[in-house]
Order: structure tokens, then C-alpha cells, then sequence
């Protein structure tokens, strides 16, 4: 009666996780980052590899992206629904395999943190790596347990395949990868336990990591170029403290709840000197600190990719959780929850509002065929590359050099280092500016027919549009 008991409660988690998740998926706004997702998935299969191999992330998730719109069709929504799946994979994973491993207990809450979490709605929808990354991490960990448990080829082979799924989603996936391979390897060489298939499964899993190889030394080096990612502490280590607990939070809201989370996962583990969840904290934490060491010299430390290894933080706390009290089971849920909810309502309000839209209809309602789009700013100006088919410029003016990778955005969209493009065009021009009205102060010669500024609630993102006349 219990276990049935206990089986229900985990369905209802399910279901209304699900309905929590999908209720910010229908809305086809985007930023850059999900453009260049669904830009790059218009190339073939072989352009992918050689547009994503300038890119700094791996490429198994545009592959996967691709696939999804041969199947469904290209459709915002279709990948949105994708990227839910990841999340909802993960939730149902708390069912099928932590209950199964650790306990039910341990999976309720798994399930619940899975979906609750205030990190958790935003990356869910977004038409990026994060959802399945986070789900194929968390799944090497468990097949590392089994291992340890059961030393059989089947759980080598499925193993092999989520630690080098891990590595081909993302960077991060790639090091907690290696941690966990390395974990493994130290722990059958200290109980003595035959090393056959960990031998075949990691030199199977070099083999098959090779053909990227080449491409990651090449992205190392444009990252140690310094890119677009800097480091300011101790601003850095809050974030990375808050990331799980932000969402559309208060930040000083996050640093109080983040602060009793990690309060109560120390006390726990201190106390009850519990093995598993000291080894999967111990994971998380050394990807962060491993990354932080790295980027004294090379930066890489970006709160948000720590959303791929926030499994084995949910892992801790949910197993840390199961075996306390329940005031503190109660208290430490409900607190996660109810600013999960206001974090996801907020997102939800952001996600859906009119003014989001504005911006892209206003030029859409305006633009003439022949007219062409220019701006300087890649990550406001390349959203409009797919709702366009005009010629598109973007003008590198602070030599950012990322031609390669932003090939994604061709044919239509062309990088010039300058504007001597301009000399032989006669006709209307878009200016796709920020706040700083940047490119038009440079245009500004020009006859200007008409201005106008939006502020949109996804992403917060601040748009000026200029059309003059050459």
C-alpha cells in the first residue's frame, strides 16, 4: 500500500511537471543564441560539423536539432518542444531509474527538483544544449553506480553512450565526463575489479571523441583569446553560488535560499557521512573549481553552463533531503517551490507579452524587397536573419573576427569590415541599433524617412530601428 501510495504521488509530480514545464514553450521569440541554433540546422549535416567546429560548443545538439525539423518540420515551437523533452526525460528518470538505485524517496524528490527547481522552466524551453546535457550527465552518473554495483557489459555500453553524449553536447558535459570516467577507473583499481570493459569503454570512447579532438584544441585557443567571456570577482562566485535558486528571482532572494541549501547539504553530509551524495557534490564542485583554476589563465566560467551538471547537485540534495526530517524535507521543498513557481510565472508573463513581437512586425509590416538590413550588434541584429529574406549586413566594428562560426547565418546574412559596401547601393536602409543608436550615429548623413524604439520582456533585450534613404 505504501510503494502504490508512493507510485501515485511520483505520477502527479510527473504530470504537473510536465504542465509546468510546457506552459512557457508556445511563444516563438528568441534570442541569439537560439538563432544561431536554428540557423545552423539550415546547413547540411557536413556544414554543420565545419560551422560548429568555430563555434565554442560541441555539435551533437545541432545534429539532434536537425533531425527534429527533417521529422517535424522547421517550427520554433517543434524545438522549444525538444528542449522540454530533455527536462521531462529528466524528471521521469527520478521514476525509472533513481527510485530504482537509491530509493523511492530519493526519486520523488529527484522528480519534484527536476521540475521545480527556479533554474530548471527557463532552460527547459530554450532552443539550446542545456536540457539534454544536464540529462545525459545525470545518466552517466547513474550508469557509473550501476557499474559499481553490477559489472556487466550492458551497463558499460550504456555507460559509454551518455558519458560520450555528455561529451558531444557540451564542454562542461565533456570535463564531468572525464571526472567521472577517472572516479570509476580509481575505484575498480582500489577493490580489485576486473578492468576488462572499462578498458574497451574508454578507449572506445577516445576513439570515437577523436574526430572533434582537433576542433577543441581550435576552440580552446579562440577562448584564450579572452572571447566574450570575463570573470569579476567576487561577482562570479555569487552567480555561481545563486545560478540554481535565481531564475527570475531576486538576487538577494537566491542568496538566501541558495545559502540554506548549501547550509543543510554541509551539515548533511558532515553528519551523516553519507558516501553517495559526498561523491556526486564532490563531482559538481570539482567542475566548478577546475573551471575557475582554468579561467585565471583562459576563461570559461559562465554560471549558466553550470546548468549541465546541476543533475548531480539535485542528485545531493534529493538523496541528502530523503534521510532528513521531515520539518526540514517540508521547509527546504516549499521554499524551492514557491519561488520556483514565482520564477516561472514571471517567465511565463515575460515570455508571452505583446512587445516582444513589436520590433519584428513593425520592419516585417514596413520593409520593401529590395531593401537591405544593416547593424553592428550580431546578437540583437541576427534575430531578424530568419523572418527576413532581405540582404543582411553585419558590421563588424569591433572586429570580433568570429567569421567561421558565424557562417550559420548565411546566405543571407554577409560580415564587412567596413562600409564601403554602401558606396554603389542606392535605396532604403534598416538600422538595427541598441541603446547607443551606434550604427545610425555613423549613417546619420543620410535622409532618415523613420526611428523607432522597443523594449522587449524576453530577454530584456533594447532595440532602436532606423530606416533612411541612400
Amino acid at each position: 500500500m505504501q510503494l502504490v501510495k508512493e507510485n501515485k504521488i511520483h505520477f502527479l509530480i510527473i504530470i504537473c511537471g510536465i504542465i509546468f514545464t510546457l506552459l512557457g514553450a508556445f511563444h516563438t521569440n528568441i534570442w541569439f543564441d537560439e538563432a544561431y541554433s536554428i540557423n545552423i540546422i539550415n546547413h547540411s549535416f557536413n556544414d554543420i560539423w565545419l560551422i560548429g567546429s568555430s563555434d565554442v560548443h560541441p555539435i551533437l545538439y545541432y545534429f539532434l536539432l536537425k533531425i527534429i525539423s527533417l521529422i517535424f518540420g522547421k517550427s520554433i515551437i517543434v524545438y522549444r518542444l525538444f528542449s522540454c523533452l530533455g527536462i521531462i526525460t529528466l524528471g521521469i528518470i527520478g521514476y525509472t531509474h533513481i527510485s530504482c538505485d537509491f530509493g523511492k524517496k530519493v526519486g520523488i524528490i529527484f522528480t519534484f527538483l527536476a521540475f521545480f527547481l527556479p533554474v530548471m522552466p527557463m532552460y527547459a524551453t530554450e532552443i539550446r544544449m542545456y536540457s539534454w546535457a544536464i540529462t545525459f550527465v545525470t545518466l552517466t552518473f547513474i550508469y557509473m553506480y550501476r557499474i559499481i554495483k553490477n559489472n556487466t557489459l550492458k551497463n558499460y555500453i550504456l555507460f559509454m553512450i551518455f558519458s560520450l553524449s555528455s561529451a558531444y553536447m557540451h564542454y562542461y558535459g565533456l570535463m564531468i565526463s572525464f571526472f567521472i570516467n577517472l572516479f570509476l577507473f580509481i575505484y575498480l583499481i582500489i577493490k580489485k575489479i576486473n578492468l576488462k570493459y572499462f578498458i574497451v569503454s574508454a578507449i572506445t570512447q577516445i576513439v570515437l571523441y577523436l574526430p572533434w579532438l582537433i576542433f577543441f584544441i581550435k576552440q580552446t585557443k579562440e577562448v584564450s583569446k579572452g572571447f566574450w567571456i570575463t570573470l569579476e570577482f567576487p561577482n562570479i562566485l555569487l552567480e555561481v553560488l545563486t545560478f540554481q535558486f535565481l531564475g527570475n528571482n531576486d538576487f538577494n532572494v537566491s542568496i538566501f535560499v541558495s545559502l540554506i541549501v548549501y547550509t543543510f547539504i554541509i551539515y548533511s553530509l558532515v553528519k551523516k557521512k553519507e558516501k553517495l551524495p559526498l561523491l556526486s557534490f564532490s563531482l559538481y564542485l570539482v567542475v566548478i573549481i577546475t573551471s575557475l583554476i582554468i579561467s585565471i589563465k583562459m576563461p570559461i566560467l559562465v554560471p549558466r553552463y553550470l546548468f549541465v551538471i546541476t543533475g548531480l547537485l539535485i542528485f545531493t540534495i534529493a538523496y541528502l533531503l530523503s534521510r532528513s526530517s521531515v520539518y526540514i524535507k517540508t521547509f527546504i521543498l516549499l521554499l524551492i517551490f514557491v519561488f520556483g513557481l514565482y520564477s516561472n510565472v514571471i517567465f511565463i508573463k515575460d515570455s508571452y507579452d505583446k512587445s516582444n513581437q513589436e520590433p519584428i512586425k513593425y520592419v516585417t509590416e514596413n520593409i520593401k524587397e529590395n531593401d537591405i538590413v544593416v547593424y553592428t550588434n550580431v546578437i540583437d541584429g541576427a534575430i531578424y536573419n530568419l523572418q527576413l529574406n532581405n540582404k543582411m549586413y553585419f558590421y563588424d566594428i569591433d572586429s570580433w573576427n568570429k567569421d567561421e562560426p558565424y557562417e550559420a547565418f548565411s546566405p543571407n546574412m554577409e560580415i564587412v569590415k567596413n562600409l564601403d559596401f554602401l558606396d554603389n547601393y542606392s535605396g532604403n536602409i534598416w538600422i538595427i541599433d541598441g541603446d547607443d543608436d551606434r550604427l545610425y550615429n555613423i549613417l546619420n548623413k543620410y535622409e532618415l524617412i523613420k526611428n523607432k524604439d522597443f523594449r522587449t520582456k524576453y530577454h530584456q533585450m533594447s532595440i532602436n530601428i532606423h530606416l533612411i534613404r541612400k
